[in-house]
Formats: structure tokens, sequence, C-alpha cells
């Protein structure tokens, strides 16, 4: 963060900016989760040295973070699991996801600052009457030792294998996301190898066995349902309320996803929808705007309510436990509903009338 308070010239607008692209590309590199502690930690003890108001910072840290996720694999659970059951590639995500992903954040940001334009009036001010930022430019400004670097180095490598995955599959002849479901178990083992004295304490403590337990029940609920042919039932089902139209079937899946993420949990619900958008292959429709818009629909859908995305619940946490800001329902909804419902617009019209979106 501390690039941020070396911008030349540092405006509120510029900060606004400038946390919505690092939230993004964060979030993008590894998971919402783990980039929205990162920036709501960075987020507070920039507002707290200027003396402003975090929560309208931290929202839009948030918003950032959620449009962010959708623009890789990695960005959200939900990305890996229509990635594994689609056939979508890392770089079907890079070509296609990601430059949406980013259309939507530069619209979230235009309506964030004039949303907030109060609060970005004060920041200003501030700003002007603080001057200098060299106090906290050394406050934040923390070396890396050499554990740090090398761990740097792990996760580097580590994205790099990933973001070549499927030209790996096709070198060595394999399916589809096969280096990609590989890679993280690989250096996974590496770092318990070279933690050994600490493995232990790490898959006993650190992995989330009873998460792994819920997702591996619920794949095998989607996987009955499957199986015993109600998904193929519904999918007909569906078809017919759209009367046999693949720009409204299209609209159907982006918006149940959007609304579903917005009350539900957006692993669940896409987890129900899978089957059912597999079923469609049978019916003869191109899958893959309908990957496209529950994915789109799922990750813009958690920025409606505070408790559509888990990166909303933990940042909203941060908050409260740190600063002692509570964040009502309406605070949140109405600006998370209408960056919701214009970025979801935005990637319908997308979906409908761009051709390279409705390939496969």
């Amino acid at each position: 963060m501390s690039l941020i308070i070396r911008i030349r010239n540092l405006t509120a607008k510029k900060f606004v900016f400038s946390i919505a692209i690092i939230s993004a590309l964060l979030a993008c590199a590894v998971d919402e989760v783990t980039s929205i502690i990162f920036m709501a930690a960075a987020v507070l003890e920039i507002c707290d040295y200027f003396e402003v108001d975090p929560a309208p910072y931290v929202i839009i840290s948030v918003l950032a973070t959620n449009i962010g996720s959708a623009g890789t694999v990695l960005g959200n659970p939900i990305g890996i699991l229509i990635a594994s059951k689609s056939g979508l590639t890392f770089e079907d995500f890079i070509v296609k996801a990601f430059p949406l992903a980013i259309a939507c954040l530069l619209i979230m940001v235009f309506l964030v600052i004039f949303w907030y334009r109060r609060s970005l009036k004060k920041f200003d001010e501030q700003l002007s009457a603080l001057g200098s930022n060299e106090m906290l430019i050394r406050l934040i400004s923390v070396p890396a030792d050499r554990q740090t670097k090398t761990a740097l180095y792990i996760f580097a490598t580590t994205l790099l294998c990933i973001a070549f995955s499927h030209r790996l599959d096709l070198l060595w002849k394999l399916e589809n996301n096969t280096i990609l479901l590989i890679v993280p178990l690989v250096f996974a083992a590496l770092i318990m190898i070279w933690k050994h004295n600490k493995a232990r304490e790490f898959i006993e403590k650190d992995v989330e066995w009873w998460t792994l337990l819920f997702f591996l029940l619920l794949f095998a609920q989607a996987g009955t349902l499957k199986y015993t042919g109600a998904t193929d039932v519904l999918a007909v089902k569906l078809l017919e309320a759209v009367r046999n139209s693949s720009g409204a079937l299209i609209g159907a899946v982006l918006w149940m996803s959007a609304i579903g993420s917005s009350i539900l949990d957006n692993v669940v619900l896409v987890a129900a929808l899978i089957p059912i958008i597999q079923s469609f292959k049978e019916l003869g429709l191109a899958l893959e705007p309908l990957w496209w818009a529950l994915l789109f629909g799922g990750c813009l859908g958690g920025n409606i309510t505070l408790v559509g995305s888990t990166a909303n619940i933990v940042a909203l946490g941060i908050l409260e436990k740190e600063k002692g800001i509570r964040m009502t329902f309406f605070r949140w909804f109405w600006v998370g509903l209408t960056v919701g419902i214009i970025t979801t617009c935005v990637v319908w019209l997308v979906l409908l009338f761009v051709p390279f979106y409705q390939r496969g």
C-alpha cells in the first residue's frame, strides 16, 4: 500500500481508483477472502492516519474484490467449480472473463466516486491539511525477510504453473485442467517438506476440514441429482419457460445466480446450478455463454447484500472488530444494489450481443 501513498499529488479519487484496482487484481491472483483480509487492514491503517471514516473505502474494496474474483479461475471458489465441470481453462478466463471483469470494475469506480462524493471531499480536505505522508510510508513499508521472499517465490512459481496449465495439458496430452488441479497439490506437498517440523500442525489446524467435508457432501448431492435425472427435468422446464430462446436462457441463468447469490452463499447456488447447465448440452445448446453467465452472476450478485459473499462478511467483521463500526443492512444495500444491478446488466448485454462470448 506504500505505492498508493507515494502517488504524486494523491487525491481521494486517485485513492479510490488505486484500492479498487489493487483489490481486484489481488483477488485474481489469490482468492477473495485472502485478498480482502490484506486490503481491509491496509485501508483501515491509511484511513486511521488521515482520520477519515473507513467504512466507505472498505465497502469499495469489497465491491472491487468481488468483481475481480471473476477475472481468473483462482479468484473465487465458483471459478474453480465452473472450470472443473465445464472444461474452460485458465487461458479462457484470462481472455474472456478478465476483460469483462475490468470493464465492470471501471464502471463500479465511477459509481462509487459519485455515491461517496461527500466522503471523498472530506478525504481531500484531510490530505491538504496533513501534507507529507513520509511518516505513513515508513510505518507501512516493512522490508521482507528471507523466509518471506522464499514464500513469495514459491507463490509466484505456483501462479506461473497455473497460468500455463493448459499449455502443459496439451504438451503432455492430458485432459483439460489436469495440471490446474495437480499444481496446488504438488506445491502444497513441497511446502510440507520444506516446513516438515510444522507439517503436522499445518494439516491438523490450518486445513478447514469441516469446509472440505461440506463441499464433498454438497458435490455428492449435486451428482445424485444429475444421476437420477432430476437436473435434466429442471433443464427442460427452464428451457420451456424461456420459450427455447438462448438469449433469454442466458439472462435467466445470469439473474438467477446474481439474485440467488445475494441471498445464499454463491458456492452452494453454483454447485446446484452446474448439473442443470450440463444437462443443456444434451439439448444441443451452446454452454459457454451459460458458464460465463453463471460465473459473473455468482460473483457480481455477491455485492448486492452484506451477506452475499464471504469477502463481505470477513471485511465487515474486521471493520467492527478494529474500529467498532457496525455496518447496517441498508447502508450496504443501496450502494451494493446499484453496483450489482448495473454491472450485471453490462455483463448481460455483452453476453447477448458480443459474438466473441457466444461461441461454444
